[in-house]
């Protein structure tokens, strides 16, 4: 089968920062699925880690990456009971295996969901991975109960991207909260408001804007950005006995002193956490993903699709990296087969 990958952590413009080979199909044991991918996404994690898995080394066989993929079930192994061959799939896989830039891909059934029926196989690709994490983040990490915090607000910051244009939808139409989004620019402003933010305020000005709509401290606020560069802000704005979930780590230790007084929980959210440790609950991202294509086939949540690039291609994978390395990506960029 052709796959896509890299034997050094080179620039994107580098003529071999990716390379097409061939390599042997895998067959299915166990609980895992062997699918046949009709499209993937990019997400930030690909090019941090095609940048740092092999930068003072050459590898001997390319590292094949990807965490978003759609296909179809073309072999099971003895343990699978959830899907069948011809099935349908969506999912974003395991960083510890062998990943989706490939024409064919084993993966858990555990951490794999039915696409939702009513997307194109483009927009379905969008999904698993910004899916998971910001469901995870609302109703794993933070445990809101959409009964009993209806109206409590949460300021996303990195609104527009991947994973805060899901989470906006998930804060505000599944989980009933007053949402706030961070963005600078004119088009990624629309599009936080087109994904229902309530309202926008610009990160260069975060304290000021916040207290211009009458909202100087939020019960919950999900850093998909920067956390160590907004730590001391997120401690200033946070209410007392709130919650913080960051996805983007630090280089520095965290001074968890600032929140102390207020009795502030924070808590990391890393959605491959499951598949990693092969935890008690790893069955919770099928039915997290089950769930979510339920809120896309009765219109509940709305496509993140923005790019669409045709072909499974050297050069589309080095276009879709040099998107996400910008910072200025909205939405999801996806490559269809």
């Amino acid at each position: 089968m052709k796959a896509i990958g890299f034997k050094q952590s080179l620039p994107i413009s580098a003529q071999d920062s990716f390379i097409a080979f061939e390599m042997d199909k895998p067959s299915p044991t166990g609980y895992d699925l062997l699918i046949k991918i009709k499209a993937i996404s990019v997400n930030p994690v690909d090019f941090k880690i095609r940048t740092s898995a092999a930068k003072d080394k050459v590898l001997d066989t390319p590292k094949v990456i990807g965490w978003d993929a759609v296909g179809i079930v073309e072999a099971v192994g003895d343990l699978v009971s959830k899907f069948k061959v011809g099935d349908e799939v969506y999912y974003a896989g395991d960083l510890t295996r062998s990943g989706s830039n490939a024409e064919y891909q084993l993966v858990d059934e555990r951490i794999v969901g039915f696409k939702p029926k009513h997307l194109s196989i483009a927009e379905a690709a969008a999904i698993p991975l910004t899916g998971l994490t910001a469901y995870e983040s609302l109703f794993d990490r933070i445990k809101i109960n959409p009964e009993t915090d209806k109206g409590k607000s949460v300021l996303i910051l990195a609104g527009a991207g991947g994973v805060g244009s899901i989470a906006i939808q998930l804060a505000k139409k599944v989980a009933g909260l007053t949402v706030i989004a961070t963005a600078s620019r004119p088009d990624s402003v629309q599009w936080c408001k087109d994904m229902g933010a309530d309202y926008v305020v610009n990160h260069y000005q975060l304290k000021e804007d916040l207290e211009k709509i009458g909202h100087s401290q939020v019960h919950y606020i999900l850093d998909f950005v920067d956390l160590k560069g907004y730590w001391d802000t997120m401690a200033e704005i946070i209410k007392p006995q709130g919650h913080i979930v960051s996805i983007t780590g630090s280089n520095e230790p965290l001074n968890l002193n600032v929140l102390k007084t207020k009795s502030v929980s924070f808590s990391w959210e890393l959605m491959y956490t499951r598949s990693m440790y092969t935890t008690d609950d790893i069955e919770r991202q099928h039915d997290i993903l089950n769930r979510i294509a339920e809120l896309f086939d009765d219109g509940t949540l709305r496509s993140t699709l923005t790019t669409t690039l045709q072909g499974f291609s050297v050069e589309n994978l080095k276009k879709a990296h040099e998107m996400q390395e910008s910072g200025k990506t909205i939405g999801k960029t996806v490559i269809a087969y």
